[in-house]
């Protein structure tokens, strides 16, 4: 839209006639004709008279002009190149604004799909213990492995008969021999132990599997979209300056 084309659509607007508005402004009707035509190019007070009479803003004004008559025809305007430096400023931070969001979300997405496959969060370990039974407080570590030999020494020296060795071999491997597996995302060393009954046992670390945890699984999931959303964020601001651009 030109100057003229401007000026008119708001004095109609207002429901002035020509002759209203030129006595308003203080100038003369076929001067206000010319202006309307874009026969003629206001001076910058005159620009001034116009838009005071209007009482508008100079902003409000310009803010409906094409870019191209701001930058040619009316660039000896005062307020047309403070208008146009304003909302090229506004334009650089609104892009800033734009950039620095994407940014942010690249480096987001990138930091949460980094704790994922490092399992930051949530192990991505799997650590299989192993107790083959119950100990006592006192006895060997080994006893469980060597108990059999243990009755037996007893058997030789004429403390027990064969029959009690058997029935008290088999009353050990029922109350004390049964095999406990634990799998946890927690590393408790190589060797730990826990209470059970009058006793405890020993769980050996038998061995550490490499999973991934659901929670890194969507962790995963999510850093990609918020990684994603970054550069979605750069095609909307371009999509965008391109459409205000087609507009003017």
């Amino acid at each position: 839209m030109n100057f003229g084309e401007r000026l008119k659509q708001i004095r109609t607007d207002k429901g002035l006639t020509q002759p209203q508005f030129a006595a308003m402004a203080g100038i003369d009707q076929s001067y206000l004709s010319k202006l309307e035509n874009d026969k003629s190019v206001p001076s910058s007070e005159m620009f001034g008279t116009i838009v005071a009479a209007l009482e508008m803003d100079a902003a409000a004004f310009l803010a409906g002009i094409d870019r191209e008559v701001l930058a040619s025809i009316l660039r000896h305007i005062p307020q047309v190149t403070q208008f146009s430096n304003g909302e090229v400023a506004a334009q650089v931070q609104h892009t800033k604004r734009w950039l620095f969001g994407s940014a942010a979300a690249w480096i987001l997405g990138f930091a949460m799909m980094l704790a994922a496959n490092d399992g930051i969060f949530f192990s991505n370990k799997l650590y299989r213990y192993v107790s083959q039974g119950v100990l006592y407080a006192g006895e060997s570590q080994d006893i469980l492995d060597s108990y059999v030999g243990w009755f037996t020494r007893q058997r030789d020296a004429k403390l027990i008969t064969p029959q009690d060795m058997e029935q008290q071999v088999a009353a050990f491997r029922d109350k004390r021999i049964r095999l406990v597996t634990v799998e946890t995302p927690h590393s408790r060393g190589t060797t730990y132990q826990a209470p059970e009954g009058q006793g405890y046992r020993q769980f050996d670390l038998q061995r550490t599997t490499h999973v991934q945890a659901p929670g890194n699984r969507i962790l995963q999931y999510l850093g990609a979209i918020v990684l994603l959303s970054g550069f979605v964020g750069l095609f909307i601001e371009w999509r965008l300056r391109r459409l205000k651009h087609k507009l003017r």
